[in-house]
């Protein structure tokens, strides 16, 4: 709800809603448009533009992967001879037009044939012959890596029916992300791939190629098909995964009394400030959250907690997302803000609350919170009755409806950052911007102080509520602008406070007064998963990767969470397939049990966090990471 000088009217405006023009509407696209969607997303994954040619068979075998086709070396060379100097866009098409991505079912065929037992396993004495001696033989540390893969191998025996299934999920997720990564990308949405437009409102016949010599030649002979090829289809699959390694940590129900975090004798005596703040989940699933600046004037002992905000009015029933957990990261600003050093996190847990002690010298200081996105994720039960947010008396004055009221005077209560009761220009515009995505500037705010409850130039709680009763009258009793706002704070239809989880910041310190102030309302990303990839490299445990010395996972585990971080230090990308199928009484932040992550050439990223289903009981964390080809 923005606010403008002028009339009455001007105290309101209409929230943006999604909506799409005509000119934007897609019909269900068709097949056709489907397999050039692929097309496009597997062929950006490998380069910046449709427009560039593969110019050599390592670029042809990677396109090829990540359009979820694992090809052998005949493969590879039945398209690539020695006269071929580069392929272009559409003969990458046409190549995976003919190159049909193995299925489970051939997949399956080709291992049977070696499982003599008949039992789903393959002795890796079998497996090593078979590979190595006959037709186009793999290398012994290839075949090492396929018996070296931790969940498709045990008591000297291959599983195929787990490698076939591991095998396919890998295949669908490297699709996904290629597509998710082109879908994300604006830029490369407006791309003209090949001869092909996104986005064509009409049904145009397919469009019409220009492939290079090489392939229309090709596609013109017998040998083009490997169908039957199965011993290729299985030489192909098993290649695709270079290496894994395994971690194992049994974690105990957790117990308050074996709590670490404990306040600092004569606390009482220490200097206090306070701030609250929220996290929000976004459609997208990205978690966006109030991030602060703090001033320590000089050197001291320092107490940080950070917890859930209670906002429940009644005994022995709490809040609902009180059991979502909290953390915040502590960095310190050196000559600018692009160049922060991470300090500390509130890694110590007592009940909800997240604490650090120790001493900090005097400066800037930024304070980043972090939730894991375990227990905070979209809701999935549906709301059949919405709650009502107004009515109308026997006269036809328009009033706000008591649980409406009651929501509005939580609102209140989180946005009202420094807890003060009242809400200053800058605690309302955090609420603007998060609502309406605009401002309110010094005339706006100077008109709404002359029409509303407003005190030290603040707006009390009765203001915010009148305000909100002006919008519904601006609308004629509409509750759609209403419906927005609180759908932008984390509300559903039924008033449930379900998509966002408000926290509260204390700080104490010793020898003087600390100073906060929010200062952002960002995702937690950028500067956040630095700290956390720097905090889990510098406590947690390493792994590296059999035989690629540059691959590492780092995995970091406290109470309440564990976290695994990836470290390519390599000068290529690299994709790590991830299996928690054998964790138990775990959820992960990401909603799946088997995924895969792509990690750029010298970087670090957070791969996943992990917390128990059911804090009260023992969980077992056991994940495999593999290396994909």
């Amino acid at each position: 709800m923005a606010i403008s000088p002028g009339s009455d009217a001007a105290f309101s405006s209409q929230k943006s809603t999604p909506s799409e023009s005509p000119q934007t509407k897609k019909f269900p696209r068709t097949e056709e448009e489907i397999f050039y969607m692929n097309c496009r997303a597997a062929y950006l994954t490998v380069f910046k533009s449709s427009l560039e040619n593969i110019v050599s068979k390592d670029q042809l075998y990677l396109a090829l992967q990540h359009a979820g086709r694992n090809p052998s070396q005949k493969t590879i060379n039945k398209y690539w001879t020695p006269q071929t100097a580069k392929l272009n866009f559409d003969d990458f098409c046409i190549i995976l037009r003919k190159e049909k991505p193995t299925s489970k079912t051939e997949l399956l065929k080709s291992f049977k044939q070696l499982d003599v037992n008949d039992d789903g396993c393959i002795l890796h004495a079998d497996l090593y012959k078979f590979l190595t001696k006959r037709g186009e033989k793999m290398t012994r540390e290839e075949v090492n890596s396929i018996i070296n893969l931790v969940d498709v191998n045990a008591d000297g025996k291959f599983d195929y029916i787990k490698f076939c299934k591991l095998y396919m999920t890998t295949n669908e997720q490297c699709l996904k992300n290629t597509l998710e990564k082109l879908e994300v990308d604006s830029k490369l949405r407006r791309h003209q791939f090949g001869n092909h437009i996104e986005g064509s409102s009409e049904r145009d016949p397919s469009p019409v190629r220009k492939p290079s010599p090489s392939i229309i030649r090709k596609t013109d002979q017998k040998t083009f098909s490997n169908k039957g090829d199965t011993r290729s289809s299985l030489l192909s699959a098993t290649r695709k995964f270079k290496t894994s390694l395994s971690f194992t940590i049994t974690m105990g129900a957790y117990s308050n009394q074996n709590s670490k975090l404990t306040e600092p004798n004569l606390i009482k005596d220490w200097q206090c400030m306070q701030s609250k703040g929220c996290f929000f989940l976004e459609e997208d699933g990205e978690i966006v959250s109030h991030q602060y600046r703090m001033q320590i004037a000089q050197r001291s002992m320092v107490y940080l907690t950070i917890k859930p905000l209670n906002l429940s009015q009644v005994e022995g029933k709490p809040s609902p997302w009180l059991s979502v957990d909290t953390t915040l990261y502590i960095l310190k600003e050196n000559e600018s803000q692009a160049n922060l050093q991470l300090v500390c996190f509130t890694e110590l847990q007592n009940r909800e609350v997240f604490g650090w002690t120790g001493e900090l010298g005097p400066g800037i200081y930024w304070l980043i919170p972090s939730t894991t996105g375990c227990r905070l994720r979209k809701e999935r039960k549906p709301v059949t009755d919405e709650a009502q947010l107004v009515y109308r008396d026997e006269t036809g004055e328009l009033f706000l409806t008591k649980e409406f009221r009651s929501t509005l005077s939580d609102i209140f209560e989180v946005i009202d950052l420094d807890g003060n009761g009242l809400l200053s220009l800058e605690e309302y515009n955090f609420f603007e911007l998060r609502t309406s995505g605009e401002k309110c500037d010094e005339d706006a705010w100077a008109v709404c102080r002359e029409n509303f409850d407003t005190k030290k130039n603040e707006l009390t709680r009765q203001g915010f509520m009148d305000l909100n009763l002006m919008e519904a009258n601006d609308r004629e009793g509409d509750p759609c602008d209403l419906w927005v706002t609180l759908h932008s704070m984390g509300y559903n239809k039924a008033l449930e406070l379900t998509e966002a989880c408000p926290f509260v910041i204390d700080i104490y310190a010793e020898k003087c007064k600390p100073k906060i102030k929010a200062v952002h309302m960002e995702a937690c990303s950028g500067q956040l998963e630095k700290a956390i990839c720097k905090s889990v490299l510098s406590k947690g445990d390493a792994k590296v990767m059999d035989g690629y010395e540059n691959i590492i996972v780092h995995t970091y585990s406290c109470d309440t969470w564990i976290t695994s971080v990836v470290e390519n230090k390599s000068d290529e990308k690299v994709i790590i397939h991830i299996n928690n199928e054998l964790s138990k009484n775990c959820i992960n932040n990401r909603g799946l049990n088997i995924f895969a992550v792509e990690v750029a050439p010298k970087s670090t990223m957070v791969c996943q966090h992990v917390m128990p289903l059911n804090e009260r009981q023992e969980w077992i964390y056991y994940c495999i990471y593999s290396l994909i080809s």
